[in-house]
């Protein structure tokens, strides 16, 4: 018997580019962002008045809106078929966002986690756009009589894994 000297064969994949264990398990953390989303837009709609705003803090309110556009009330002075077009692309970026999160290599934790916390957020707000023809936005930071657009949970959470992704990015050009 001859014993060979050389190492592992090089065409065998590298620990950073093997497939991360169960990347559809971050599923759950979007499941957690469309359940919270959801209760607590009930849970707004439920208790505040439309349009009258509830002080938390002197810069913070909660108020009651319903968003018929996209960020920042994009489109939301036309007379509906913007409802369809936004689901459309929210039903899009679901497909891929999952495509990519099957997709995702062993180390791509903090990656996982942003794509989990956008895609929560987008099918948090896609419900609401599919079943009421709006998006109900109550969370209203101000200062003084300058306030910023209305917004809710899913929005919190698209906005977060935005910038985990954005971070991600940075970090791996500098690796």
């Amino acid at each position: 018997m001859t014993s060979s000297s050389q190492g592992p064969a090089t065409d065998t994949p590298s620990a950073g580019s093997e497939p991360m264990r169960s990347p559809l398990r971050w599923l759950w953390l979007s499941l957690v962002i469309v359940v919270l989303d959801l209760a607590t837009k009930w849970l707004a709609s439920s208790s505040l008045v439309y349009g009258q705003a509830n002080e938390v803090l002197p810069i913070f309110n909660l108020t009651l809106l319903h968003n018929t556009g996209a960020a920042f009330s994009f489109l939301a002075g036309h007379d509906g078929w913007q409802r369809w077009l936004f689901a459309g692309i929210a039903v899009v970026a679901a497909i891929g966002l999952s495509i990519w999160l099957a997709r995702l290599k062993r180390h791509e934790t903090f990656t996982a986690l942003g794509i989990a916390l956008v895609l929560g957020g987008a099918l948090g707000n896609l419900y609401d756009r599919v079943v009421h023809g709006y998006v109900v936005d109550f969370l209203s930071f101000h200062w003084g009589n300058a306030f910023f657009p209305a917004f809710n949970v899913a929005d919190v959470a698209i906005s977060l894994g935005a910038v985990a992704l954005i971070l991600e990015s940075f970090r791996g050009r500098s690796e």
